[in-house]
């Protein structure tokens, strides 16, 4: 029993943080987070405004859709809080190219586009260059489509 207790406390530590690490925000909210932050903790908005992943500060951050958002100034926080559908990303910050397939993956902050002014994230850089080489418009149409049956599956 005493051997149980040896490791049986990490184990059990390490499954709950994979859970949680991986797990969409809050059941019914389908937003990518990573250590509980949206999009790994970069600002949505500084893609827009910046034209670059910008990492976003701890102390300047926002709830919405049962995540946090954290920004690097304060007046992105608040473009973000007056309209947050311009600025958040399409399919909750999930790879648009695994959506685009039928199933959701997390992202990195640099493999990002913006298309008619909408926000996608991928994968990596390779899965990015695939996302692009295969026809955005029809990638974005097929996503369109998945994104509610994906979507439910992880608000479960």
């Amino acid at each position: 029993m005493n051997r149980l207790r040896g490791w049986a406390g990490p184990v059990l530590a390490a499954a709950l943080v994979f859970i949680t690490v991986s797990a969409p925000a809050l059941a019914g909210e389908a937003v990518y987070t990573s250590w509980g932050k949206a999009i790994n903790g970069y600002d949505p908005v500084a893609y827009f405004t910046q034209g670059k992943p910008v990492e976003g500060k701890s102390g300047i951050t926002l709830d919405w859709m049962g995540a946090q958002w954290r920004f690097s100034t304060a007046s992105n926080r608040d473009a973000f809080a007056k309209d947050p559908a311009r600025y958040a990303p399409q399919y909750g910050g999930y790879c648009a190219w695994a959506v685009s397939q039928g199933y959701s993956a997390s992202t990195v902050p640099e493999a990002w586009k913006i298309v008619e002014e909408k926000l996608y994230l991928n994968n990596s850089k390779g899965i990015q260059k695939r996302w692009v080489s295969g026809g955005i418009a029809k990638l974005i149409a097929a996503a369109d489509a998945n994104w509610p049956k994906i979507k439910a599956k992880l608000e479960n």
